[in-house]
């Protein structure tokens, strides 16, 4: 397959990035890590985070990047370097990530996609929020700790009762019914 990625200088993208356990919790048990490790990138790699979500296996996130700039594959290489650096020792990684000198704490690829407009930028910022209840961790998107949804709230974009999961019926955060199991 010759997949290609979308690199825009000054654009806005989403990105999904996953742990390569999906059944480790290490993003949340080791949160102030990975915040460590955006804030380092982003002083040496400055970017706007336009909204995020924190998952105990992955995370979805929204940056802008400068003009003239396009590089989000080396900031992901960064933070995703920085945090698996700080974490403890342990040895899962099969031959091929020994080989390469990968710890094997993420899956090597990750989801990348140019936000189109307005609109395009409106769905993935609710399905960021929304991705906590979807994925059964908490009943209302804001009793998520882990998510820009505070900050949309504070600024009073987002209501404080928005994303409860009596309103997931109506396909609005982000998925059309039909993509629903």
């Amino acid at each position: 397959m010759n997949y290609r990625r979308s690199r825009v200088p000054g654009a806005t993208y989403f990105f999904t990035v996953n742990l390569a356990d999906r059944q480790r919790t290490w993003l949340v048990d080791h949160i102030d890590l990975l915040r460590q490790a955006f804030s380092s990138v982003k002083q040496r790699h400055p970017f706007t985070l336009d909204a995020i979500v924190i998952l105990p296996d992955h995370l979805h996130a929204l940056w802008t990047l400068p003009p003239k700039d396009r590089d989000f594959a080396t900031r992901w290489m960064l933070i995703k370097g920085h945090f698996s650096r700080g974490l403890p020792d342990f040895d899962t990684r099969g031959r091929s990530r020994r080989r390469k000198g990968e710890r094997g704490i993420w899956q090597r690829r990750y989801w990348e996609h140019l936000i189109r407009d307005e609109d395009d930028f409106a769905r993935h910022v609710d399905y960021i929020h929304y991705n906590p209840v979807k994925h059964g961790h908490v009943r209302c998107a804001s009793a998520w700790a882990w998510s820009s949804i505070h900050r949309y709230q504070h600024r009073g974009l987002i209501p404080c009762d928005w994303g409860s999961q009596a309103d997931s019926d109506d396909g609005q955060y982000g998925e059309r019914l039909q993509d629903r199991p």
